[in-house]
């Protein structure tokens, strides 16, 4: 029987892609709707503010979850009978996520084009309107998620469409990329991860200290990343200190012990770092002791000569 059961099974998968059912519901079991809070900022929060809008909550779309967005989302909370903490989790953006399809206008569809342009690079109008070219890029990102491909945007595809990472902008003059373990693919990590790397590294390229070389984050579905023990859930990055002649992106890699190493302005990354994040970073891993008697870093083995950033 057992046998026969997956005979039987089989069958159905086979006869299930022949006639255009397309693959399961959930390619990416890992996938689920972020926990998004006060401090937070990136993709993903636009794409709140854009959904709390389509509810009829007055809130600015500036992709920063401050005071207005926090209480745009207890008022929410709070009308649908949800705990009102002002935290965005599952239940609060299963309430959120409005299915839509082609013919659909308004502000929820400016956040699924919100989304697939971050996260897929689509290259769709950002104008509410759920025409033919966000038809074509929400069967494209379902195909790659492994959904149903049926061109709707809908619960699966929103929870896939939230938790997927997205690729950090090296913005000119702020980042450059850097893969010294060769991972050259692993410079993704989730919307907030991201987006707060690069204010951090926007504020940091305004002090005249050069440019912040970014080593491994993630790679684009997260998993197992050569060299790293971590790094896996896409809110790992990391950076190097920061040189005295600011020639951190085409000069030697420097240890805290280096002559060149520049402590004052390594010391003002690491606050523009939690600056941007407020109530974000979880630690920095790096060896100065006195970042580390300052209480902006935290001592771990191996990392001399670079930063690990660990988001919340």
């Amino acid at each position: 029987m057992r046998q026969l059961a997956r005979v039987l099974a089989l069958f159905a998968a086979v006869t299930g892609l022949l006639l255009g059912a397309g693959p399961p519901a959930q390619a990416f079991p890992q996938a689920a709707f972020p926990l998004t809070s006060d401090g937070n900022r990136g993709t993903d929060v636009v794409a709140l503010q854009h959904l709390l809008a389509a509810h009829g909550r007055q809130v600015a779309v500036d992709g920063v979850f401050g005071s207005g967005t926090r209480s745009a989302v207890v008022g929410f909370q709070q009308s649908e009978g949800l705990t009102a903490d002002g935290v965005v989790g599952p239940a609060t953006w299963g309430a959120l996520a409005v299915t839509v399809r082609q013919g659909d206008s308004g502000p929820a569809v400016r956040a699924v084009q919100s989304l697939l342009n971050a996260k897929r690079s689509a290259g769709v109008p950002v104008d509410g309107v759920f025409g033919p070219a966000t038809y074509t890029a929400v069967r494209a990102f379902q195909s790659h998620a492994g959904l149903g491909v049926d061109g709707v945007a809908g619960p699966a595809t929103w929870r896939n469409l939230l938790w997927h990472f997205e690729n950090v902008d090296f913005g000119p003059g702020t980042m450059c990329a850097r893969s010294p373990d060769g991972n050259a693919d692993a410079h993704w990590a989730t919307a907030g991860a991201a987006a707060q790397l690069e204010a951090a590294a926007a504020a940091f390229a305004g002090t005249g200290n050069g440019v912040l070389p970014v080593g491994d984050a993630s790679f684009e579905h997260g998993g197992d990343i050569p060299g790293h023990a971590g790094h896996e859930v896409g809110m790992d990055i990391d950076v190097w200190p920061v040189r005295t002649d600011s020639a951190q992106c085409t000069a030697g890699r420097i240890t805290w012990q280096s002559a060149s190493y520049d402590r004052a302005a390594t010391r003002r990354l690491v606050q523009e770092i939690r600056a941007k994040a407020p109530g974000h970073v979880a630690l920095v891993y790096f060896n100065d002791p006195q970042l580390i008697s300052e209480g902006l870093t935290t001592s771990y083995p191996n990392h001399d000569n670079h930063l690990h950033i660990r988001y919340r």
